[in-house]
């Protein structure tokens, strides 16, 4: 009786689901329309009105006006607490009295050299002693960073293949832009313990595919079954320690201490992207958070302070690859005086001992909040989140990408509308509606996080019902 029950429930909460999602995109609509005429007069020289994927959403891309501290302000003169954070970029908010003084210091003096300054010293000292990797070098993005790891694990095997996790995004490079978002809809997706290998658009060739190997996030076997099906082939493997591109995923106990060891057993290697975790789950990023060091660590985003940046960390061995040129890592914008001023400045003066505090803080009170009211109103799932990174899973289980496709969008595309209406602007695309909290941030943001969940919870679940109380 009680299946029967719960299953009705669902059917009603996605029906009513429906019926907000419709109402609250015409609510957002209506009060976007500057947005909405600026991405049509972009369209005449912009290729699709944006100037990245990431940027649209539905109903239509958010044209931002400004920011400061932990706020941004729309074309339409709309305020909101900005826990988008430039996809978890924004550790430090915007403006940030350091960051500013960093940037005016610097821009005086010039911003692009093509030679090294003296900053470079004191950030790759810093990343050296929170990351626990001895060498570094600077890039300017994310997909550079994973780009130069495989690359560097490449070069340091003589292999070819590399193994990375369905459902993860390290960058739009060819090696990495597979079973990046696989949906099973007209698609051979493969076993959920053994998934199969999908190019991320036909931009990438099936050579790049048939170099990757795609395994679930958390499950050693499926490593251990991969390396051994293809010995001495496998260069190493990149992974998210947390898995963020479907929500937060926290790893198994074990999980990356094992897979160190596993890989370097079958003469490979493993490289963290910490191009989101980094340093927002802790001063280490999740190398120190988790205590497995790894072979490379990627990084990028909040490193930057909004400037763009990218940088990999490795050991001595492998970097010595580097030293020598037997790998030529380079770039125009590599090591920019402008970005490492910024860096610095992150590192010594923004996320402080007592920034994490703050951020802990801050974390606590939404994940708190929000549970609370999951549990009141019966709503399904609870708050995954890890240091400034935290996100609403509408589902009892999330493990890996496979338990994610089960998980119910409506539930998260509704959360995202309720948010974004009610002040709090959260990524778009509403894969996750991940949160990144700044240093700026204040308590009185975070109430107002779990205010509009209240709302949210409220209208789709306005009495109480038996069947859930039972």
């Amino acid at each position: 009786m009680r299946n029967t029950l719960t299953a009705q429930a669902e059917e009603r909460d996605l029906a009513q689901l429906d019926r907000l999602i419709a109402a609250h995109e015409k609510l957002l609509t209506d009060r976007m329309r500057c947005s909405l005429e600026l991405r049509e007069a972009a369209r005449a020289t912009l290729a699709g009105g944006v100037a990245s994927a990431w940027q649209d959403s539905q109903p239509g891309a958010i044209w931002i006006e400004r920011g400061e501290g932990g706020r941004v302000w729309d074309a339409d003169g709309t305020e909101y607490v900005d826990m988008h954070g430039g996809f978890g970029a924004g550790l430090a908010g915007h403006a940030h009295p350091a960051v500013v003084e960093a940037v005016e210091r610097r821009v005086r003096m010039g911003t692009h050299f093509g030679h090294p300054t003296e900053d470079l010293i004191s950030v790759s000292r810093l990343l050296r002693d929170r990351f626990r990797l001895p060498l570094w070098r600077f890039s300017n993005s994310g997909t550079e960073a994973t780009m130069d790891a495989v690359h560097l694990m490449r070069v340091a095997t003589g292999r070819k293949k590399i193994i990375k996790v369905e459902g993860a995004y390290h960058g739009h490079h060819d090696s990495v832009q597979v079973s990046t978002f696989p949906t099973p809809e007209g698609t051979d997706i493969g076993p959920d313990h053994r998934p199969r290998s999908v190019p991320h658009g036909p931009a990438i060739p099936g050579e790049f595919v048939d170099l990757t190997v795609a395994v679930p996030f958390g499950d050693i076997d499926a490593a251990r079954t991969v390396l051994e099906e293809n010995p001495d082939s496998v260069a190493g493997m990149i992974i998210e320690p947390v898995m963020l591109n479907i929500g937060v995923v926290v790893p198994p106990a074990s999980y990356l201490a094992e897979l160190v060891d596993l890989l370097h057993a079958h003469g490979a290697y493993l490289a963290y992207d910490e191009v989101k975790t980094g340093l927002a789950v802790a001063p280490g990023g999740a190398t120190e958070l988790f205590g497995v060091t790894p072979d490379i660590v990627c990084l990028a985003k909040a490193l930057g302070g909004g400037l763009p940046c990218g940088a990999i960390g490795g050991t001595a061995e492998l970097m010595e690859l580097i030293a020598d040129n037997t790998y030529q890592q380079v770039g125009t914008f590599n090591g920019n005086p402008l970005t490492m001023a910024v860096a610095r400045a992150m590192l010594t003066e923004v996320l402080t001992p007592e920034a994490y505090s703050h951020l802990e803080a801050l974390r606590v009170a939404i994940v708190t909040g929000v549970e609370e009211l999951m549990a009141r109103y019966g709503i399904p799932g609870h708050v995954a989140s890890v240091g400034a990174k935290g996100s609403v899973i509408f589902a009892d289980r999330l493990r890996d990408y496979r338990d994610f496709l089960r998980s119910p969008a409506p539930w998260r595309r509704a959360h995202w509308l309720y948010q974004v209406g009610g002040g709090i602007l959260l990524p778009s695309w509403g894969k996750s509606e991940q949160f990144t909290l700044s240093v700026q941030h204040t308590t009185e943001d975070a109430r107002l996080y779990v205010a509009n969940f209240e709302r949210l919870c409220r209208d789709v679940r306005p009495a109480q019902r038996p069947e859930v109380a039972s």
